[in-house]
């Protein structure tokens, strides 16, 4: 079933309200997703994107009951990956010789992928158009490293809708489509675990991007990603909130995030978190534990805060694999200017604090001097030290 967007745009995706993880299992999926693809009927009849392959038949036989399979003039690839090409071999098996229209590297990624099919492939680069009709072109912008190399975005002027793949979306089923009808908490909760979890290691190229969109001086009514709503009620909102979350975004919030193996670390968590509501009652508070609390959330978090205090105790001279886990993806989501503290329990080497210090260091972190390290279980000794760190931390 086709949704109406604007004019002679339709959308023909597919709404995953089952969508449960992404990624493999590295992307928590909480209130459904949607894979946009978009039906451009102008004189020529141009796809933009396909589905999933789990989706495969259901799309292909939603563009044979819609009348439209065998009208299609050219698909444009905005980006390779699965989630948006997965219908593709499935498809130009139903409307082979179809012009496919997308970058060098989607090229490399499509045949890497499905193996050389010999698709009718036409590479483009910024700049590039393609007449549609009536008026009307589609114009392509490189979008290199947003999030993978191949990517880019479809400009169509006349209805001025920028089709910018993964940039600007969510993983958030809206049936209703459009920015305007969501809930806009669930909303703006979702871009920006979106942003913090998928975008942000890419945020220097998602500066460059934005000023290089602002200087082609482009009209853009509506922006149309590949997950989630369709932005139309001032689709700028959005891209101001790209700019001020690549710019090592942190609000006043300080997260807590641990794991503990007989509650002596929980009880430091704790504590830790008192201390910061008694030294900076405005800042904001969070603590989780990392084996039980959703990774992506949490570190949506961590994105927002000006601070963490990570814990574990000493499992074998090291950390709690959950916590190293953690430590591993914080550091390829490349957090800027932000601040951090260690603290654990031990029982006979004691090793977990500077492992964590050091893991920090190599995330990005500022890790401050201060830490806790308590034998067993915490006493009035350790709890002694944490006014001292806590203090490095909000100063």
């Amino acid at each position: 079933m086709r949704k109406l967007v604007k004019g002679n745009v339709s959308w023909v995706g597919y709404m995953d309200w089952e969508l449960e993880m992404f990624h493999g299992d590295e992307y928590s999926i909480l209130n459904g997703s949607s894979q946009n693809a978009f039906l451009i009927e102008e004189e020529k009849t141009i796809l933009v994107d396909t589905v999933w392959l789990p989706h495969r038949d259901e799309f292909i036989e939603n563009l044979k009951a819609e009348g439209v399979l065998d009208k299609i003039d050219a698909i444009i690839v905005n980006h390779g990956e699965q989630d948006h090409s997965g219908s593709l071999p499935a498809l130009l098996k139903e409307i082979p010789d179809t012009p496919l229209y997308c970058t060098a590297a989607c090229v490399k990624s499509l045949e890497g992928q499905y193996g050389q099919q010999g698709w009718n492939f036409n590479v483009v680069k910024t700049g590039d158009s393609l007449d549609i009709g009536n008026g009307k072109q589609l114009i392509f912008v490189e979008m290199k490293m947003l999030h993978w190399p191949d990517s880019m975005a479809t400009y169509m002027t006349g209805d001025n809708i920028l089709f910018s793949m993964d940039a600007f979306g969510q993983h958030f089923a809206v049936e209703e489509m459009f920015n305007d009808l969501a809930d806009q908490a669930l909303l703006d909760k979702e871009a920006m675990k979106y942003f913090a979890n998928i975008l942000n290691p890419f945020a220097p190229f998602v500066t460059k991007k934005l000023e290089e969109i602002a200087k082609l001086n482009l009209p853009i009514d509506i922006i149309a990603p590949s997950h989630g709503v369709v932005w139309r009620d001032n689709p700028g909102q959005i891209v101001e909130k790209y700019a001020a979350w690549a710019d090592a975004y942190q609000e006043n919030q300080i997260t807590v995030a641990y794991d503990t193996m007989w509650e002596g670390t929980t009880k430091l968590a704790h504590a830790i978190a008192d201390e910061i509501h008694k030294q900076a009652p405005d800042t904001v508070v969070k603590v989780y534990n990392i084996a039980k609390a959703d990774k992506n959330e949490i570190m949506t978090e961590v994105f927002k805060s000006k601070a963490i205090v990570v814990g574990s105790p000493t499992c074998v001279n090291d950390v709690l694999t959950s916590v190293a886990g953690w430590l591993s993806f914080l550091k390829t989501l490349k957090f800027k200017n932000k601040k951090a503290a260690a603290f654990g329990c031990y029982g006979w080497s004691g090793e977990s604090v500077k492992i964590i210090q050091e893991k920090l260091r190599e995330a990005g972190f500022e890790v401050v001097e201060g830490n806790v390290r308590s034998a067993w279980n915490p006493d009035e000794e350790d709890f002694a030290k944490i006014p001292a760190m806590v203090s490095e931390l909000v100063k």
